[in-house]
């Protein structure tokens, strides 16, 4: 007959056996999927750069794909992924189009999806690690809105349409120039890829259309150095604004050197490490946030060295 200390012993015997179970049935994150949307982007490669070797600081292999924009190819590459049994997807969207698809795939494989910068439509990922881009985009527009002295004809060249950046930064910038009825936006293009020479071609339409335009909004960096140079062929005989975003390392440089105006630093190194922490969280069964949004910092001519030295 099993007395009471008998029972008792015997359960005490079991706890630290059902201990053992649990860490035994925690899974390690060995292998990660990192589906970036173009490479030929400085920002998504300053992301790359930090997941791969804040990856092997942890131990973890990265295996690394490149859509270089097209939405097809990302589709592809995911599954491809897939199939090398990896234990969690780190996810650029290479478009609005089809992002959704890459995700829900994952997800149907019982595989957790970190979406960073741009979310699918429904947000359908594990969580989303991105810049403020409203808040930031408002920075920027504000700024650029009183260095004009409040006034002005406004032109903006876009992001990719449809894109998270493009609607937040869009959003933001509209919420500032609000506070400015004498400033009115004469004109806005789309680009296709966020690049240099649709930055250049998209202002240069614009430009001839409305010569008088004193402030240009680039809502990423390549655009704005891409819109700078139209301005300076266009030599328009005034002082023209230019504001970008994004903190690329060689727009910093272009910044400092007064190519363009002002930017906002987005922290690539730090969401990099943070989405691969948030692999590791998500692979051993642990929470996280659905949405972790970063600040960027208005970068102009009076802080920039510090961001040239050190990317955040």
């Amino acid at each position: 007959m099993l007395t009471k200390r008998s029972l008792l012993l015997a359960a005490a015997a079991v706890i630290p056996l059902l201990g053992l179970s649990d860490m035994a049935s925690a899974k390690e994150a060995k292998k990660l999927g990192l589906a970036v949307a173009n490479l030929q982007a400085d920002f998504f490669n300053q992301i790359k750069q930090s997941v791969e070797a804040y990856g092997k600081e942890k131990g973890i292999e990265i295996i690394t794909v490149d859509a270089k924009g097209d939405s097809a190819t990302q589709v592809s590459q995911v599954q491809d992924l897939i199939t090398q049994n990896i234990d969690a997807l780190i996810y650029i969207p290479a478009g609005a189009t089809a992002a959704t698809v890459p995700t829900k795939t994952a997800k149907a494989a019982g595989i957790p999806v970190i979406n960073v910068d741009r979310n699918a439509e429904g947000a359908p990922g594990d969580t989303f690690i991105a810049t403020n881009s409203v808040a930031s985009a408002k920075a920027v527009c504000d700024y650029i809105a009183k260095q004009a002295g409040g006034k002005g004809e406004l032109i903006i060249i876009h992001g990719q349409k449809g894109t998270t950046p493009e609607v937040d930064r869009s959003k933001g910038c509209g919420e500032a120039l609000s506070a400015y009825p004498d400033i009115k936006v004469v004109g806005e293009l789309w680009s296709e890829g966020w690049h240099q020479d649709e930055g250049f071609k998209l202002t240069q339409d614009l430009l001839q259309s409305h010569p008088d335009v004193s402030i240009v909004i680039g809502q990423a960096d390549a655009l704005a150095l891409g819109a700078a140079q139209a301005v300076k062929v266009a030599n328009p005989g005034h002082k023209v604004w230019v504001a970008g975003f994004d903190g690329d390392v060689a727009a910093l440089k272009a910044l400092k050197g007064g190519v363009f105006d002002v930017t906002a630093t987005q922290q690539t190194q730090g969401m990099g490490r943070l989405a691969v922490d948030a692999a590791i969280k998500l692979v051993a069964g642990e929470t996280v946030p659905a949405e972790q949004l970063q600040d960027a910092t208005l970068t102009t001519k009076d802080n920039v060295d510090q961001f040239i030295a050190k990317h955040p």
